[in-house]
């Protein structure tokens, strides 16, 4: 539902594509690594690599992010160093049912981030308790929240018309 409020936010021209079939990859394993890779990774890898910019929301599972976000990015993330996030302006957001849950998937999700090269945006979204954060329409209910998601949405198009050696 957050991605789809962010979606909202979007300006005429810009296209939103939601990634799906995380449950396809296989696990990784750097003993897995073929030529050519799993079809799924392979697809993960060219919508990754086709997006001007990346918008990543997680939920928070056990103090964390869930091990399929992580599992997605760890394929993402090779060949290293030349992956198809390398570079690439990329917010985060999340929503939890806990109070601090969405604010420490995020905090891990943008270390892993780093790591891998992304240039991840220095703002963030923190919904908790997700289960009374949108109203009947689907947008975030607290303005303040909604005014967030703007910015940060903003900030990512911008950052994606930037040349990667311009952005900061």
């Amino acid at each position: 539902m957050l991605l789809e409020a962010a979606a909202r936010e979007l300006p005429r021209g810009v296209q939103f594509e939601l990634l799906r079939g995380l449950e396809e990859l296989p696990h990784y394993s750097e003993d897995a690594e073929v030529e050519p890779p799993h079809p799924a990774v392979r697809r993960l890898r060219a919508a990754l690599g086709a997006a001007d910019a990346i918008l990543v929301s997680t939920p928070e599972y056990n103090a964390s992010l869930p091990g399929a976000l992580k599992n997605a990015l760890d394929w993402a993330s090779r060949p290293f160093p030349d992956n198809c996030l390398r570079g690439k302006p990329l917010a985060v957001i999340g929503a939890s049912t806990s109070l601090f849950g969405a604010v420490w998937a995020q905090a891990e999700l943008r270390k892993v981030l780093a790591a891998i090269g992304a240039r991840v945006i220095d703002r963030e979204l923190p919904v908790p308790p997700a289960q009374d954060a949108f109203d009947s329409s689907g947008a975030l209910g607290d303005p303040e929240q909604q005014a967030v998601l703007a910015e940060i949405v903003a900030t990512l198009i911008a950052e994606a018309r930037l040349p990667a050696h311009q952005a900061a």
